[in-house]
Formats: C-alpha cells, sequence, structure tokens
C-alpha cells in the first residue's frame, strides 16, 4: 500500500518489574490510507519494538479488547482512524480507572468482577424449567425493544474508564454493570425484578451517578448505559418496569 507519509506515535510504557509510574515512548509509523491505531501499534510490535504489550483480538469492532486511551479519549484501537484524528501526534495510552499490567494492557478482574455481581443472566422461580426447557420464552416486537440497545453491550470497558464517579469511588459497580443489570429488569422473561433493584439500591450503586453522560459519549456500540442507569431510577422512583 502507497505510503502518504508519517505519524508520530507516543506510546505508554509500563514494566512493573522497573517502572514506578510508566513512560512515554516515541515511534514514527508509515501513514497508509485505512490506517487504523491498531494497525499502527502492530506495525511497531512487528517493526520496531517486538517488547510493546497491548490487548486485541477480532479487529472489527466486536471484541472489545483493543480498548485504550487516544488523544485523551477512550476508544477502540480497531475502529480507530488514525487521519480521523487530524492530528499529526497519536497519543496512546492504557484506560484509566482500571489497573496497569504492561504498557497499554490493564486489569479487568475488578470490572467483571462488577459485571458479575448483577447477576448478568435471566432469573426465574421455576429453576428446573429453566434448566431443562420443553418450549421457548416467547416475547413480543415490543417487549424485545425494552432491552434490545442494552444487550449490545462488547464489554470493552471504554464507559467505566470515562466514568468520573468510577475514578473516585472503588465500590461503584460503573456503567457498564449498571445497564447490565438493567438489561436483565427489563427483559420480559427474568422473574427477579425486586432483587435486582436491591442490588443497585444503595449509596455506591445507581444514586452515586452523577449523570457525566461521558459512558454514553464513548460507547462504541450506542448502548448508552447513562440511559440505562436513569431508567433504574425511575423504576425505584416510581415502581415498575415502564
Amino acid at each position: 500500500m502507497e505510503k502518504q507519509g508519517e505519524v508520530i506515535f507516543k506510546v505508554f510504557r509500563y514494566d512493573p518489574s522497573r517502572d514506578r509510574e510508566g513512560r512515554f515512548q516515541t515511534y514514527k509509523v508509515p501513514l497508509v490510507k485505512g490506517l487504523t491505531v491498531l494497525d499502527a501499534l502492530i506495525y511497531i510490535k512487528e517493526n520496531l519494538d517486538p517488547t510493546l504489550s497491548m490487548r486485541y483480538s477480532c479487529r472489527m469492532a466486536s471484541c472489545g479488547s483493543c480498548g485504550m486511551t487516544i488523544n485523551g479519549l477512550p476508544r477502540l484501537a480497531c475502529y480507530t482512524q488514525v487521519r480521523e484524528l487530524n492530528s499529526k501526534v497519536v497519543v496512546v495510552e492504557p484506560l484509566a480507572n482500571f489497573p496497569k499490567l504492561r504498557d497499554l494492557a490493564t486489569d479487568f478482574d475488578g470490572f467483571f468482577a462488577k459485571h458479575r455481581a448483577m447477576k448478568p443472566y435471566l432469573i426465574r422461580q421455576d429453576r428446573e424449567e429453566q434448566e431443562n426447557p420443553r418450549d421457548q420464552y416467547r416475547q413480543s416486537d415490543e417487549e424485545l425493544l425494552q432491552y434490545l440497545q442494552f444487550a449490545y453491550c462488547i464489554k470493552c470497558g471504554l464507559c467505566y474508564a470515562a466514568c468520573p464517579v468510577a475514578a473516585t469511588d472503588k465500590e461503584f459497580p460503573g456503567p457498564q454493570a449498571l445497564a447490565q443489570l438493567y438489561r436483565y429488569y427489563a427483559d420480559s422473561r427474568d422473574q427477579a425484578e425486586g432483587e435486582r433493584l436491591e442490588i443497585v439500591d444503595n449509596s455506591h450503586g445507581i444514586w452515586r451517578c452523577h449523570f457525566a453522560a461521558s459512558c454514553s459519549y464513548v460507547c462504541p456500540k450506542g448502548v448508552d448505559p447513562a440511559l440505562a442507569i436513569q431508567l433504574l431510577r425511575k423504576a425505584l422512583l416510581f415502581g415498575g418496569k415502564r
């Protein structure tokens, strides 16, 4: 592919065995048509510095693995076109609000623990029927639309990295977890309405959200976690799923 100049990448480097805070390292990457930030980082790793650590998988904005901070904003590296950044220098850092592992890779253990605490699965009164179903749990199109938007979450962590509350309150579940709780709360097949609301009806739960809406701004899938949190508040204040 024809080279169209160069772009400077300032990449955060961190080795826990020798670094206390981390540093930035600069690389020059050939600019070609369609170059994504992930493409550039792979180029650096394969041609300039094999020690660079990062996380990625699908390369098509489906797995959520390549979330990182790019020019100050949480983004998916595989989905971010270098040209669209309109910058001669691209600064790449690990996601905020996550413990650093090495370079651009962060620890998601706590993030997934908060997700699991929301009980992200259908809860039914008839466990036997759920474990050994004899039929389908039927839904109308209208019932499906109540939660479908929130089912698109790919657990990339961008919303959590952008959340100012998650930065200051480590007990706050975060927008991803709260949106997924609402996804199951709003599902007509679920029968644990009160149980789900009780999980987040506390000072570190949905009432802790400041409604900055930065979570929804950075979501690459249009999930809108801020809306889910407001709908959960409405359910607690006024009752019911509508």
